[in-house]
Formats: structure tokens, sequence, C-alpha cells
């Protein structure tokens, strides 16, 4: 008769098995958490891509706006100075529920105007000066800069070109980043966008006496 020997895995062994299987779990885990947080941060990145894209949208829309503005101005072009304003001006709004002049109605549009920025854009601020190549001009500018400023939910890090290569309101001159804007510059840790507009030519100039005015033909 033959007797049948059964072979047993030592006690040791078993342990050493329940070990190595203990490793394998721990290392799936740490590759799995590892592609969780991968996972995490390119969503994290494109939920800040986008918010950027609808942010500078919405100061594209907003730099429009405060042009139709001066289109509606029936003599925006003689009393263009009254649109300029800083970044840390607040203006308050006029009183114009019983009329206002050309000056009144710019003023009166740029404070409404910067109002909504602020309400819209997280601590948004803007700012409305004389382009560069036309400041030295005493007369016939023709044109508005327009800045709008903005906080990203994002750190900034100075020593990174990622700012220089996202700032419209620079250009790249032979390799090197100038501000498009001239004294104008974006306030630091904020994003800007910077628009050139056109003012409406609706006024006639015209020089009685040697004196120049503007002649605005409507009622």
């Amino acid at each position: 008769m033959h007797r049948l020997t059964l072979m047993t895995t030592p006690s040791f062994s078993r342990k050493r098995l329940r070990g190595v299987s203990l490793i394998e779990s721990l290392v799936a885990i740490v590759v799995m958490a590892l592609g969780i947080l991968g996972i995490v941060g390119v969503q994290m990145r494109t939920l800040a891509d986008t918010q950027t894209s609808v942010r500078r949208a919405q100061a594209i829309r907003l730099i429009e706006d405060i042009g139709e503005r001066a289109k509606a101005n029936p003599n925006a072009l003689a009393n263009i100075n009254a649109y300029l304003t800083g970044f840390g001006d607040a203006p308050s709004v006029p009183d114009c529920s019983s009329g206002c002049g050309p000056a009144q109605l710019a003023a009166y549009d740029v404070a409404v105007w910067k109002k909504t920025i602020k309400e819209n854009l997280p601590l948004g601020q803007a700012a409305i000066f004389i382009p560069p190549a036309e400041s030295a001009l005493t007369t016939g500018q023709r044109q508005l800069g327009v800045m709008i400023a903005w906080r990203e939910n994002e750190r900034h890090d100075a020593d990174s070109t990622f700012k220089d290569n996202t700032d419209t309101t620079k250009i790249l001159d032979n390799g090197e980043w100038k501000a498009g804007a001239g004294d104008t510059a974006c306030p630091d840790k904020h994003t800007c966008h910077l628009q050139y507009l056109p003012v409406a030519s609706r006024c006639a100039p015209y020089s009685p006496g040697g004196v120049t005015s503007y002649y605005c033909p409507g009622p």
C-alpha cells in the first residue's frame, strides 16, 4: 500500500508570502494615488485656463461697452479728456436725470463703466489713457487706450515667463518684452487686457475767428 504524502508549506514561507502581498498592495495604492493626483492637477489647470479665458472675454466685452458709450456721445471727440481715468480713480456717478452735456455724459459713462468692472471681475479695475503715439500731440488726438485689470486665482512666480507670455499689454521687441501702453502699466499681481479704441468723429471741426470748435449735427 502506498502512502499519500502531503507537502505542506513551512510557516515561515507563508509569512514571507503574506509580506510580499502587503508590499504589492501598498505599491498599487501609491500608484493609484499618484494617478488620481495627476488627474486632479490636470483638471485644476484646465479650470484655471477656462477661468482666464472667460475673464478675458468679459474684459473684451467691457471695453466694447465703453467704446459704444463713446460712440453714443455726440461730441466725444471734443471731450476726449473727459474719458481719462486711472486705476486708482473711483469717480462718483453724476446725476443726469435732468440732462447732461457731452463732458458730463462722458463722466457719467466712465463712472458707471468702472462700477460694472468692479462688480464683474475679481478686484477689477480699469484705466483709460491717451495712447503713447498721440500723447505728445496738443490737438488731433483721436484714440483712447483702455486697460482692464483683474486678479487670477493662482500664484504668480516672479521668475517665470508665464505672465509675460500671456500679458496682452506688452509687445515683443527684438526678443525683449516692452510696455505697450507707455507709462500706463498693468498693476502688480494682476492680469490685464489692453485695447485701443478710435473715438467717433461725429462732430465736424471749424475755426471761426481762429478758434477751433466743433459742429455736431442732429437735434
